[in-house]
């Protein structure tokens, strides 16, 4: 059984992303299933992704992760993995775009929101363990893309890249091509190759 959560904030792209492993996961003929949990997502607000796949022909039968089980996390923002730390597995692969989102409650206070704080923060979480943390430089591949929107494409190319699980960059170049709308397809593929480079 594959785990994999996708952490993010409101307008991300995170339900895309989701949708996008899926798609990697059928078009392998796998079983896959699917759940979003979504809090004041149009405010703002975190939207988690759930994706569960049967990668060694095992059937799925719920698609949320247990707490722990979690073989690849990918978070859109530092905070967001900070958040679903709890979810990665002791030998899983936590990715994160290095780019901060000061959250509304971290706006009203004093005090700075620095996501060089929070991913050190996880680093020492992870320490001594086999856990292995990936901190994407997305603002410098962002701007090779030219389009922030892409950046949901960007991780899950990065996270494919460095985690050890069963999905290629040409499993979620397909997967582009079957589910993003046609219009966006080009930018999405020449997202991958740029993050596959960058990595």
């Amino acid at each position: 059984m594959l785990n994999i959560l996708l952490a993010g904030i409101g307008g991300q792209g995170t339900v895309l992303a989701a949708k996008l492993l899926a798609q990697t996961a059928l078009t392998r003929g796998w079983q896959v299933r699917t759940a979003e949990t979504i809090g004041m997502a149009q405010r703002g607000g975190n939207v988690t992704s759930h994706v569960r796949m049967g990668d060694q022909g095992e059937q799925v039968l719920a698609p949320l992760l247990a707490k722990g089980t979690a073989d690849l996390v990918i978070a859109f923002e530092p905070g967001e993995a900070a958040r679903c730390l709890e979810y990665l597995s002791p030998t899983g692969t936590l990715v994160t775009a290095s780019t901060a989102i000061q959250p509304v409650t971290s706006a009203l206070s004093s005090a700075a929101y620095r996501s060089q704080d929070v991913c050190e923060g996880i680093r020492a979480s992870l320490e001594g363990g086999e856990a292995k943390l990936v901190v994407v430089d997305d603002v410098r591949i962002m701007e090779q893309v030219g389009n922030r929107k892409a950046l949901n494409v960007v991780l899950l190319a990065c996270a494919l890249s460095q985690a050890d699980v069963p999905l290629t960059l040409d499993d979620l170049r397909e997967a582009v091509r079957q589910c993003v709308k046609p219009r966006f397809v080009e930018m999405n593929l020449a997202a991958i190759d740029v993050a596959a480079m960058g990595v």
